[in-house]
C-alpha cells in the first residue's frame, strides 16, 4: 500500500520557511529546490522533503555560501542518502570544515559589533 506525501503549496511553504515567493521561485527556476510536483492547474506542490532542504539551505545563508556551494552540498547529501562512500563523506567533511571555519569568522564578526555597540552606548 502506498501512501502519497503531504504537499504543499508555494504559499504554506513560504510561511513554513520564512522564505518570500520570490526567493522560492528563484530556487526552482535555478534547479536548487523544485517543486515535488504540480496540481492540475500548475500550482506548485512542495512535500517535506523540499521544506527540509530549505531550511538547510536558509541556515547556509548567513554563513556566506553561493546558490553553486548550496547546490554542491545537496548533491552530496543525496549521494550520502543513496550510497555513501569514501569519495562522498571526503566532500561532506569539507563542508563542516568550511562551515566551521565561516561560523567562526561570524563569531568574530559579532564580537566585534558588540565592542562597537558598547563603545557608543558608554558615549552616552
Amino acid at each position: 500500500m502506498s501512501t502519497t506525501p503531504i504537499t504543499m503549496h508555494i504559499g504554506e511553504l513560504a510561511e513554513r520557511t520564512g522564505l518570500s515567493l520570490r526567493t522560492l521561485r528563484h530556487y526552482d527556476q535555478v534547479g536548487l529546490v523544485t517543486a515535488s510536483g504540480r496540481t492540475e492547474g500548475g500550482f506548485r506542490l512542495y512535500t517535506q522533503e523540499d521544506y527540509d532542504r530549505l531550511i538547510l539551505i536558509r541556515r547556509m545563508k548567513p554563513l556566506g555560501f553561493s546558490l553553486e556551494e548550496m547546490a554542491e552540498l545537496l548533491r552530496v547529501i543525496d549521494a550520502m542518502d543513496a550510497s555513501p562512500d569514501r569519495d562522498t563523506r571526503a566532500i561532506l567533511d569539507g563542508f563542516v570544515k568550511d562551515a566551521g571555519e565561516r561560523r567562526a569568522k561570524l563569531q568574530q564578526q559579532l564580537a566585534m559589533a558588540d565592542e562597537f555597540v558598547a563603545l557608543l552606548e558608554a558615549r552616552r
